[in-house]
C-alpha cells in the first residue's frame, strides 16, 4: 500500500492502494447508478414482502398480497374455457353438414378437431393425415365407406371391424387361398393389377377377369369400383392400402389383412366426434 497520488495518465486521484505496481484509481460510481441499485435493493425487499420468495421446508412465504402463480393460469383457463363455452354447446346442438355451414362454428371445430386429431388420431393416421401402409391417407378422395359429413362421423363414432360397438363398421375379405387356386389367385391378381396399370403378364388378364367376374364382382362390383355399403374398395385407382402391384394384390386376395379402427364415441363423446368429423372432412378430400 502506498500513499494516495495523482495519476500520471488519468490525471485521477488513487485510493492508496497498490498491488504490484498497479494503483487503484479513486473514480466513484456515476451517482444515478448508485441511485437506481439502491432502489433495486429496496424493490427486492418491497417484492419478498408482498409476494411468495423465500424458501422454507415444505413451501415458501406466501407474501402479504397472497398471489400465486398457479392460481392465476386456473383463472386464465377457466375464463378461456367460459369464452369458448357458446362454441362447444353449438357443435354439441347442430348436425355435422349444420356445423359446415356457419364459417365461424366451422373455423371454430376445425381448430377444436385438429388438437384432438393430433392427440388420438396421428399415430396411426401420421400428423399430416396422410397415413401410411395400412393405414388410410385422409387427404384423398378415397373412401372406403363414404366421405360425406355424416358418413365420416359414423365411422369415428363406430369404428371398423370394432367388436366392443354394435354398430361398428363390418366387411371382411375372405381369405381366397382356401377359394381359389394358385393359378386362378396369379390371373385375378394380374386383373386387377391392369385396371390401374400395366402389367408383366398380360396373357392372364383375360382369364383373370373371368375369376374377377365369378368371385369378386358381388362386392367389388362388376366394374371393380367398389362398392361403399360393404367398405369394398375401388380396384381401379392407383389408391391402395396395404401396397400396388401384382404380387401385392396377391398377397391380398391369398390371406386379407383386416385393419380395425377404435369406436371413439365412447371415448370422446359426440361433441368431440363432430369437431374431429369436420377436422377430417376440411383436410380436402370430404366430399
Amino acid at each position: 500500500m502506498s500513499d494516495e497520488h495523482i495519476d500520471e495518465v488519468s490525471g485521477i486521484s488513487t485510493t492508496g492502494h497498490e498491488w504490484d505496481g498497479i494503483r487503484e484509481l479513486n473514480n466513484p460510481l456515476p451517482r444515478w447508478w448508485v441511485i437506481c441499485f439502491y432502489i433495486t435493493i429496496v424493490w427486492a425487499l418491497g417484492y419478498t414482502i408482498f409476494y411468495p420468495a423465500w424458501p422454507m421446508l415444505t413451501s415458501a412465504t406466501k407474501g402479504v398480497l397472497g398471489y400465486s402463480s398457479r392460481n392465476e393460469v386456473k383463472n386464465e383457463l377457466a375464463a378461456a374455457d367460459a369464452a369458448k363455452d357458446k362454441y362447444v354447446a353449438a357443435v354439441q346442438s347442430k348436425s355435422v353438414s349444420e356445423i359446415l355451414a356457419d364459417d365461424t362454428l366451422r373455423e371454430f371445430a376445425v381448430a377444436a378437431g385438429g388438437a384432438a386429431f393430433k392427440v388420438n388420431c396421428t399415430q396411426c393416421h401420421g400428423s399430416g393425415a396422410a397415413g401410411s401402409k395400412g393405414f388410410p391417407n385422409l387427404n384423398d378422395d378415397d373412401w372406403l365407406w363414404g366421405g360425406k359429413p355424416d358418413q365420416i362421423q359414423q365411422t369415428i363414432t363406430h369404428g371398423i371391424r370394432f367388436v366392443l360397438d354394435s354398430d361398428t363398421r363390418v366387411s371382411e375379405m375372405p381369405a381366397f387361398a382356401e377359394v381359389l387356386t394358385a393359378e386362378q389367385i396369379a390371373q385375378v391378381s394380374t386383373f386387377v393389377a391392369s385396371l390401374s396399370g400395366g402389367v408383366e403378364n398380360s396373357a392372364l388378364i383375360a382369364p383373370g377377369a373371368k375369376v374377377f367376374a365369378e368371385s369378386c364382382a358381388a362386392c367389388h362390383g362388376d366394374t371393380a369400383k367398389g362398392n361403399r355399403e360393404v367398405g369394398a374398395p375401388d380396384l381401379t385407382d392407383a389408391i391402395w392400402l396395404y401396397g400396388s402391384g401384382e404380387s401385392a394384390i396377391a398377397a391380398q386376395v391369398r390371406a386379407p389383412r383386416q385393419g380395425v379402427m377404435p369406436a371413439w364415441g365412447a371415448r370422446l363423446g359426440e361433441t368431440k366426434v363432430k369437431e374431429l368429423a369436420v377436422y377430417v372432412h376440411s383436410l380436402g378430400g370430404g366430399e
